[in-house]
């Protein structure tokens, strides 16, 4: 192989990897777009049930179907939607930020700064607050 040859597939195979990195990240995106949008849904229909106290069972769509269920269940389960949802979108997020700095890696691109803070705990908080 001669040495143009060679640098060629280097430059391929790191398109290659920009690229995969890249959808990667893109399918993140959708997929948090996808659980705001469940999360909104999911709290409006909680907010909705939480409001009408005189409704003593509400119908559900579980999967395919639509069952009617008492309201406390309904609401215990949205809650149980909501929270899970919540976690999700958290995940998602900090599995974006790696995924976003080896990108910026593989177009040798300096790291966005401030990107990945954390925001402090309370008992630095409270540490803070003592000190002033």
């Amino acid at each position: 192989m001669t040495n143009n040859s060679q640098e060629t597939d280097r430059i391929v195979e790191n398109l290659a990897q920009i690229e995969e990195v890249a959808e990667d990240i893109l399918a993140d995106k959708q997929h948090l777009i996808e659980f705001d949008l469940r999360r909104n849904k999911t709290r409006e229909a909680l907010r909705c049930l939480q409001k009408d106290k005189t409704v003593k069972k509400s119908w559900m769509c579980v999967g395919n179907m639509f069952i009617k269920m008492p309201r406390v269940t309904a609401i215990s389960m949205l809650e149980k939607d909501f929270s899970q949802l919540e976690n999700e979108i958290k995940d998602t997020r900090n599995e974006l930020k790696p995924k976003v700095d080896k990108l910026r890696d593989l177009q040798n691109e300096d790291g966005v700064k401030g990107f990945g803070l954390q925001p402090l705990s309370r008992e630095e908080v409270k540490a803070v607050e003592r000190l002033l």
